[in-house]
């Protein structure tokens, strides 16, 4: 797992990335190496990752590993690392109202808009202007207009036969001069029945 960087600004129980495994038996999930700072927590129910404390920068990027247990067998289990990188703000990056938008969409709905995500940036002229992208998640599944910032799935969906849940990690970036910078947003995307 890569999630969006995350800003050094960021307040604890911010939301880092959720981890989630495809088993028929409920899991347990639990923070086993890397977090040694103590700058993560973990719900052992849900696989939510979120900040325990202030962050300071020059201690990331840091890589941790979650373990999902079986509840009921503790000898089984899988383990995955997780990488977060944090990002030394300076002037204003593009900021989304939230770091995480949850979304459902209808399975068999053809090419459709699924939600419009805008970003705000402080900054005056090109610095302010923002073009929206997706780092990374759902593969070719979903496009994003990189004008408007509205997430279109690109295909159908098949309720039955596809995972039920995408994460996408969108960014705004802006026109900055010298350096572009970019803020993110993870899209939690659930396919309904």
């Amino acid at each position: 797992y890569q999630p969006a960087p995350l800003s050094e600004k960021a307040l604890p129980d911010t939301f880092v990335v959720q981890i989630s495994v495809l088993y028929k038996a409920p899991v347990i999930y639990e923070i086993v190496s890397g977090n040694e700072k103590e700058y993560f927590f973990i719900n052992s129910s849900t696989g939510i990752v979120r900040t325990k404390k202030n962050l300071t920068v020059e201690d990331f990027p840091i890589i941790f590993n979650v373990r999902a247990t079986d509840s009921s067998h503790a000898g089984i289990f899988n383990e995955v690392s997780v990488k977060v990188e944090v990002i030394d703000e300076n002037d204003f990056p593009p900021v989304f109202p939230s770091s995480l938008v949850e979304a459902t969409l209808k399975e068999n709905l053809s090419a459709t808009p699924i939600v419009q995500l805008k970003a705000q940036d402080n900054d005056t002229g090109s610095n302010g202007l923002l073009t929206y992208g997706i780092l990374n998640g759902g593969g070719l599944k979903f496009r994003i207009d990189e004008a408007t910032g509205t997430l279109y799935s690109t295909a159908p969906f098949d309720y039955e036969e596809e995972p039920t849940e995408y994460q996408v990690v969108v960014y705004a970036e802006d026109h900055g001069i010298p350096e572009k910078k970019r803020g993110y947003c993870t899209v939690v995307i659930k396919i309904i029945d």
